[in-house]
């Protein structure tokens, strides 16, 4: 679609019928597409490798605690804070993505990316309980409506997760990328980083899998309980749970449960999933 100057074409409009608005460097269509930043302009644009993070470090450092919730009432009150964060998805947005980059940035890219995109959405929703009120199946969606131009192209979160990060070939993306729900892998108050890449996704991993709510096992009935991140998820790491159990050896608590835990006669169930919002400060449901 035609856009001049954060305004729709008359034709667009008439064919549409959207009501648009334009909010600061933000361009809202009211009931459907929210593009959250503008194509950028010509020029030689860096590689992901060569984007700087340092803005998103330091909004995690100051908004995220250690167990990966996250002050959003705190952040909703800080314009300047809100508009930190848009400038960031900005910047992201101004890459090259034909330009050559090793894949621990690719992967610190996008991830970050997902993520700070997650936290827009969700502050531009704020005060709310879940992520999952604003996945209307008919409406607005916050997983397929809400985008993001990179490289001239418009990126939702479903893209970024199935058809860019899942693509790059490494499972544990599953443990970084934050549905901004309790059941989700912690939010990691640090932004990802190629030089730190491999630490970063172990320590969710453990993080994650040191949580009840997450996993656990009971011997005395020979039963494996998963997080039901691992139904939907889990044949990236293994085909077969049995196997994924395997792969998740670095993280387990005590990996001795390995013992018996990958057996036959063994049961695997998945935990229920918890899509109340990572909120410091939860509101009611």
């Amino acid at each position: 679609m035609e856009v001049r100057n954060g305004v729709w074409s008359a034709t667009w409009r008439s064919v549409v019928g959207m009501v648009v608005l334009q909010v600061g460097c933000q361009l809202v269509v009211a009931g459907q597409k929210v593009q959250v930043n503008q194509p950028c302009g010509s020029g030689d644009h860096p590689s992901v490798a060569e984007v700087e993070h340092s803005v998103y470090d330091r909004l995690l450092r100051k908004y995220v605690d250690d167990r990966g919730m996250v002050a959003y009432a705190r952040w909703k009150a800080s314009s300047s804070d809100i508009a930190e964060l848009g400038g960031y998805l900005a910047k992201l947005g101004c890459v090259d993505l034909g330009k050559s980059a090793p894949k621990a940035a690719r992967l610190a890219y996008w991830i970050n990316l997902y993520n700070a995109l997650t936290l827009h959405g969700i502050l531009r929703e704020y005060p709310t309980s879940s992520i999952r009120k604003h996945t209307s199946t008919f409406g607005y969606n916050i997983w397929k409506d809400l985008l993001v131009t990179v490289d001239g192209r418009a990126y939702s979160l479903e893209d970024i997760e199935h058809k860019v990060l899942r693509k790059l070939g490494e499972p544990r993306i599953h443990l970084a990328i934050v549905c901004a729900s309790r059941g989700c892998p912690p939010l990691l108050n640090e932004a990802y980083s190629a030089a730190k890449l491999d630490e970063q996704l172990n320590g969710r991993g453990r993080e994650f899998f040191s949580r009840p709510e997450n996993f656990r096992v009971d011997a005395s009935k020979r039963t494996v309980y998963f997080s039901q991140l691992f139904e939907w998820y889990g044949s990236d790491f293994a085909p077969t749970s049995s196997e994924q159990l395997k792969a998740f050896r670095a993280f387990l608590p005590d990996p001795g449960v390995l013992d018996w835990a990958t057996s036959e006669g063994v049961r695997y169930r998945y935990l229920s999933y918890d899509w109340s919002l990572n909120d410091q400060q939860p509101i009611g449901k």
